[in-house]
C-alpha cells in the first residue's frame, strides 16, 4: 500500500463493506423464503449478492476503462428493479461459499487498485463521471442491499 492513509481507508472501507454484507450472509442460511419489502422493492439473500457483486464490477469496469482512455461500456444491469428467479431460490451454505469467494476477490481487486493510485488519480480522474475516490465510497452504500435482507439468525 502506499503512504497515504486517505486510500488506505478508502480500500479498507471496500474491504470492510464486503465484510459486513458477508456477516450478515452467515446468517441467510436461515432464510424462511420470504422476500424482504424495502422501499418498494423486493430482497433476497441471493438478489442481494448480485447486486453486491454486479456494483463492484461495473464501477471497477469504469475504472478500469477510464484509466486507459476508453470510454466505460454502458451499463445495462436491471438492478434491483427486478428479481429474477434465481433470487428466490434458497440461500445455501454452499451459495454463502460461493458468495465469499466471489465478494471477498472482487474487493481485493478493489482494494488493490486503490492502493495503488495517488491522491491526483483518485481526486482527478480521467474521463466523465465520479472520481475513483467518490466511486470508492459510493460503492460502500452496497451495504444497502444486505441490510435490507438483514440478520436472520
Amino acid at each position: 500500500m502506499n503512504e497515504n492513509t486517505q486510500t488506505g481507508t478508502l480500500s479498507t472501507a471496500v474491504t470492510g463493506m464486503v465484510d459486513h454484507v458477508l456477516a450478515l450472509a452467515a446468517t441467510w442460511t436461515r432464510w424462511d423464503g420470504e422476500p424482504a419489502h424495502v422501499d418498494g422493492r423486493i430482497y433476497t439473500p441471493h438478489k442481494a449478492i448480485r447486486r453486491v457483486a454486479d456494483h463492484l464490477v461495473d464501477h471497477l469496469a469504469e475504472m478500469e476503462a477510464r484509466l486507459v482512455g476508453e470510454e466505460p461500456q454502458p451499463d445495462h444491469w436491471h438492478a434491483s428493479l427486478i428479481t429474477t428467479g434465481a433470487d428466490l431460490a434458497p440461500f445455501t451454505p454452499q451459495d454463502l461459499d460461493e458468495a465469499r469467494s466471489r465478494l471477498t476477490r472482487l474487493a481485493r481487486v478493489w482494494a488493490n487498485r486503490l492502493d495503488t493510485l495517488t491522491d491526483e488519480q483518485l481526486d482527478d480522474s480521467p474521463g466523465e463521471g465520479w472520481s475513483f475516490r467518490e466511486l470508492a465510497r459510493h460503492l460502500t452504500e452496497s451495504v444497502y442491499y444486505a441490510d435490507a435482507v438483514g440478520d436472520l439468525s
